[in-house]
């Protein structure tokens, strides 16, 4: 019998072992989760980490060799892992080729198994760049990997919490890089997915808020033309295929007008003008959700925590909002 999208397992990917991830995934299962749900890693780290959480008489891991394995008792962490495993001895909170290898292997194997229609979203753990580099893997990181493995050309990142949700034109790239990387094309097409993702939250006319780039929306040419001469061409272009759009605004205001509830969303022009402002507001309800792929991706809004990897002290609140993001974002 083939399962609708619904009922298939949601998968979540461990991330870089030596850090917070597989603390975070383990804890969300004790605490119980609603729907089958999966782990992409290592069954040795993630065993480990329900021991040293003094877990073991609550939950209990096991390999299983295909999504469709996913067993019903919630009890049961369900790992899979097509790629080698890692070693016993792999220390914490610091980054490492193995564990920078195998977090880029996991997210891998979700994604082809989430292109294939059998797990119904990914989670993910975060992951190291540092660490997948000394793997071999040069990534910027998550969105880049999931749009070029799922050959998606149009993407965005959204970051998200209960008070404000942003979209990024440009993402991980050097601040100098970032005005070159302003098209009309790249405006546009963020504008669109912003909508999108607004529609896919359940918002049926989104209000879009545009962020300029320059200091006061380049106060009328006067600190540079990238809003005249492209920014608003490209929201004049979106309003006429009917999207309720505006601006290019003031990015010292925009944030703090859509926290108000005068914009459902904000389009930022790059990473930190757009990352600051959810990122204050807290990272324990956040989420980062990638926009345009033909899957959902939904992602912690946070690091690997090197410093507290370890230690059991871990907060899984991000995480615990990522899946429920998911969940929400495939019902049927």
């Amino acid at each position: 019998m083939v399962r609708k999208k619904h009922q298939l397992p949601v998968g979540f990917t461990m991330g870089d072992a030596a850090g917070i991830g597989p603390e975070i995934i383990v804890k969300a299962f004790a605490a119980g989760l609603p729907e089958p749900s999966i782990v992409y890693g290592d069954v040795g780290v993630m065993q480990n980490t329900v021991s040293k959480l003094g877990l073991d008489a609550l939950l209990r891991v096991e390999i299983i060799s295909e999504p469709e394995a996913c067993p019903s008792d919630p009890s049961i962490i369900p790992v899979l892992n097509r790629w080698q495993p890692l070693p016993d001895n792999l220390p914490m909170g610091q980054a490492q080729a193995e564990a920078g290898r195998g977090a880029y292997e996991y997210l891998c194997h979700a994604i082809d198994n989430a292109m294939a229609q059998r797990i119904r979203a990914i989670v993910t753990a975060p992951l190291n760049k540092k660490a997948m580099q000394m793997g071999g893997v040069d990534y910027p990181g998550h969105t880049e990997i999931l749009a070029e493995r799922s050959g998606t050309s149009r993407f965005a990142m959204m970051l998200a919490n209960p008070e404000l949700r942003v979209l990024l034109v440009t993402i991980h790239v050097a601040l100098a890089d970032v005005p070159g990387l302003i098209t009309f094309e790249s405006e546009l097409d963020t504008i669109r997915l912003a909508d999108i993702a607004c529609r896919q939250a359940g918002l049926q006319r989104p209000r879009i808020a545009v962020a300029g780039l320059n200091p006061h929306a380049g106060e009328d040419g006067r600190f540079g033309r990238e809003e005249i001469e492209i920014i608003s061409p490209a929201i004049e272009a979106a309003r006429a295929e009917g999207l309720d759009v505006s601006g290019p605004w003031p990015g010292d205001t925009v944030f703090m007008r859509a926290r108000m509830g005068e914009f459902d969303i904000v389009v930022a022009q790059y990473h930190d003008q757009g990352l600051i402002p959810v990122k204050y507001l807290g990272v324990e309800q956040g989420v980062n959700v990638t926009v345009g792929l033909p899957f959902i991706r939904t992602s912690v809004d946070h690091g690997t925590a090197y410093s507290i990897a370890g230690q059991g002290i871990a907060d899984p609140a991000s995480l615990r909002t990522a899946y429920e993001t998911a969940l929400a974002m495939t019902q049927p």
